[in-house]
């Protein structure tokens, strides 16, 4: 079976990718050569800086490869909620490059959070007291506003550990106080999953705002560790948190069967959390992840054979 409105691809977070530039990350070049080996079709960007923040020099290399671009990405800059001049500037970077390159979705990371990935130190508090939401729903609205009327690109909010819009309360009550016109979810599995939300329950009550799926899964022992010990997310991910599919949480099948009754077409991209890791490790588990995905519906097709209209019959 193929669901034939969700698209496969996958980022350079699953070659162990956080940064733009990090000498113990793999190469941008080897990154895009192995994704294609791996039998993608599909990218996101990963962080801005990373892959050439050239148009027409990242064309050329993507399209030499056969790949197309899903989306961009926006990390390293925290969330809307503070700072947000400096957010709005580096968004509307990452908009245009992902425009030129016939992209409509902007993936947005709040990273930083309120805690160090290595030290596990705190820079705030794990819970937005009132008037800092305001400040996070009212500038998410502005910035998706701001990406769609000037680039034509969607904003996906990505929920992520060790930020404020973490758990399923959290995305619940930021989905009620953000504009479904300018505003919609990167929903990524492995982070609900690892702060225990209910992954296909979000689905099937938000339909019309997961614009977007970062598909991955989580070591449940090492995510209970990490709430027993206090870790950081970064800490949790170095000790193998984020896991190969299909052995973690959520279950897959439940997941696909409620992005299939979903009525848009949508990218599912493969996040697969590795910093650091050795650069021998991610294109095996690329190529092994893709072949399970494919056995469970999810295809990655080139850009000229994408389906034009949903089909009545699914199955």
């Amino acid at each position: 079976m193929e669901i034939r409105h969700l698209q496969l691809g996958s980022c350079p977070d699953s070659w162990g990718v956080w940064y733009a530039d990090d000498p113990r990350q793999t190469p941008w070049n080897r990154f895009l050569d192995e994704l294609a080996a791996s039998g993608y079709k599909w990218l996101e960007l990963g962080p801005y800086g990373y892959l050439p923040t050239d148009p027409s020099r990242l064309r050329d290399e993507v399209a030499a490869r056969g790949l197309s671009v899903a989306g961009g990405t926006v990390a390293g800059v925290g969330g809307p909620h503070k700072d947000f001049d400096t957010v709005l500037a580096e968004s509307r970077k990452v908009a245009a490059l992902s425009a030129a390159l016939g992209a409509s979705n902007v993936v947005f990371v709040p990273v930083p959070g309120y805690r160090d990935d290595a030290t596990g130190a705190y820079y705030e508090a794990a819970q937005l007291d009132d008037d800092a939401w305001r400040a996070l729903t009212r500038n998410t609205n502005t910035l998706g506003k701001a990406l769609f009327e000037e680039y034509g690109v969607h904003l996906r909010f990505h929920p992520h550990a060790d930020y404020q819009v973490e758990t399923q309360e959290q995305v619940e009550r930021f989905l009620a106080d953000t504009d479904p016109a300018f505003v919609s979810l990167c929903l990524d599995t492995g982070h609900l999953a690892y702060r225990r939300a209910d992954v296909p329950g979000l689905i099937r009550k938000f339909p019309e705002r997961v614009g977007y799926v970062h598909i991955k899964q989580m070591d449940p022992v090492i995510a209970q560790r990490a709430v027993d010990e206090d870790l950081a997310f970064g800490q949790a991910v170095a000790m193998g948190a984020s896991v190969e599919p299909p052995a973690g949480e959520p279950k897959i099948p439940s997941v696909m069967e409620a992005l299939a009754e979903l009525d848009a077409e949508i990218f599912v991209v493969v996040e697969q959390d590795m910093y650091p890791v050795d650069f021998d490790r991610p294109l095996p588990i690329a190529t092994r992840t893709r072949t399970y995905l494919n056995s469970v519906g999810l295809h990655s097709r080139p850009a000229a054979v994408l389906p034009q209209e949903i089909p009545d019959d699914r199955s």
